[in-house]
């Protein structure tokens, strides 16, 4: 799961060009409460003992992500947390995932959400696949088990697709799954009581040189806040020229 900046809060970026994900209000990315829905609802599914295990990479603040999965009826909690990690791009946060999910035991499935909602970019849970050495069954809108089998329905822009996979594997489910539920009073008291683990890059034995934003593969050079909202430009039609005047302007901004 990820901690991202409140979409409706003041964001903004750092000195160094980085997202702020400490001066600002932060929360558990939508998308990835769909996929601790999937996983509570396969938990409630299964014949036998099933644990939920929420994990999370990022600043202290972000220990609030993982208790809104403990507070949804996950198990337990882990978040990874060390200020080397700061600034790290798509290669180094998925090997800060692969390293801790290897500390707490390759489980028979990893759940990801199909991206987050502040980088957008959809590659975390194939790289942790790759890592961890374990097929990926990706963008799934439709999630069915039985036993070790998973069957998922992929919606693509011209076709629908059902893929098969057996356990271990990653998974990663888009918004179409269902709506994730709300955390109820009884989960919030029930969440202060269940295991919550913070583990630093030492403990998941990562060096902090492979992390960061020093050896980040892409970096922001620069980033320019986007001006306020100018009144618009009206196109008056009394003389019958509103048609050219329009056309004029929409070439002068390259629309057309």
């Amino acid at each position: 799961m990820k901690y991202v900046p409140d979409a409706t809060a003041d964001r903004r970026f750092e000195s160094d060009n980085t997202v702020d994900r400490v001066g600002v209000d932060g929360l558990l990315s939508e998308l990835d409460e769909y996929a601790v829905e999937q996983a509570l609802q396969i938990k409630e599914k299964a014949d036998g003992d099933v644990t939920v295990t929420a994990l999370c990479v990022g600043p202290e603040k972000a220990v609030d992500a993982v208790r809104k999965a403990l507070q949804m009826g996950a198990d337990q909690g882990v978040h990874v947390t060390d200020e080397a990690i700061a600034g790290s791009d798509y290669i180094a946060t998925s090997l800060v995932l692969a390293k801790a999910i290897e500390k707490i035991g390759i489980p028979d499935l990893v759940m990801c959400g199909m991206a987050s909602t502040d980088a957008s970019g959809s590659v975390v849970p194939a790289m942790l696949a790759e890592r961890l050495d374990l097929p990926q069954v990706t963008f799934a809108a439709v999630v069915e088990t039985q036993g070790d089998q998973v069957r998922v329905k992929r919606d693509g822009d011209i076709a629908t697709e059902v893929i098969g996979g057996t356990m271990p594997l990653v998974l990663s489910v888009t918004d179409q799954t269902g709506e994730a539920r709300y955390p109820s009073f009884k989960g919030i008291m029930a969440a202060k009581k269940k295991p919550l683990e913070t583990y630093s890059l030492s403990d998941i034995g990562v060096d902090p040189a492979q992390v960061g934003l020093s050896v980040a593969w892409s970096s922001v050079e620069d980033a320019t806040a986007r001006p306020p909202r100018t009144a618009g430009e009206i196109v008056k039609d009394e003389d019958g020229s509103g048609a050219s005047a329009l056309t004029e302007f929409l070439v002068s901004k390259k629309f057309i």
